[in-house]
């Protein structure tokens, strides 16, 4: 069965649908107006192999604070939603992917509390129309509103670019192996009986 959620959100800053299906083939559809950002989405989406379409219609007249944000939150819902009871699948993923010179580690626990750890420096203040401190809220609200433990850590790195493309299809393939399913697990892999 297809594990699929859409999700609408609707502000005064930004109003925002998303569908994702886990398991996909790694199609996206990804409009946010900031074309880095649609860049690393689509690099989550191919690498993890997600299908997403992503509209966005945000202030970015203002800056790209709200749209960068309110996507993760849109993100993360829609994550969990697609992920239902969690029963049968890995819970845990952890990916070290390379980028040229940048090094990250993302790890992931699909455990319905949400927890983030991020641990990396910018020396660059923007990639394209992207402010590099918007990275960190994006993987934080994306943590908190899907209900995970959230680590990225940059074990080497230089240029932004790479960095930053690094840690968005290091999550992508660590979110994909703690949402694949493992036919040992029986109900949800917890001694608690629930993943919640």
């Amino acid at each position: 069965m297809p594990r699929t959620a859409t999700i609408e959100r609707n502000t005064k800053e930004t109003q925002i649908r998303a569908t994702l299906t886990l398991g996909g083939a790694g199609k996206s559809d990804v409009h946010t107006g900031i074309g880095f950002f649609d860049h690393m989405l689509e690099g989550f989406s191919k690498h993890g192999f997600f299908d997403l379409a992503l509209q966005v219609n945000g202030d970015l007249h203002v800056d790209g604070h709200h749209t960068v944000e309110d996507v993760g939150i849109v993100l993360g819902a829609a994550i969990k939603e697609a992920l239902g009871d969690k029963a049968g699948i890995r819970r845990y993923g952890s990916f070290i992917l390379p980028m040229d010179e940048s090094l990250c580690l993302c790890a992931v626990d699909l455990c319905g509390r949400p927890y983030f750890v991020f641990d990396c420096d910018f020396k660059a203040e923007r990639v394209g129309e992207l402010d590099t401190e918007l990275v960190r809220e994006f993987f934080y609200a994306v943590s908190y509103s899907a209900g995970m433990n959230l680590h990225l850590k940059m074990l080497s790195g230089g240029n932004a670019h790479h960095m930053i493309e690094a840690m968005f299809k290091a999550f992508g393939k660590a979110l994909d192996e703690a949402c694949s399913y493992d036919p040992r697990v029986k109900g949800v892999l917890s001694t608690k009986g629930a993943l919640a």
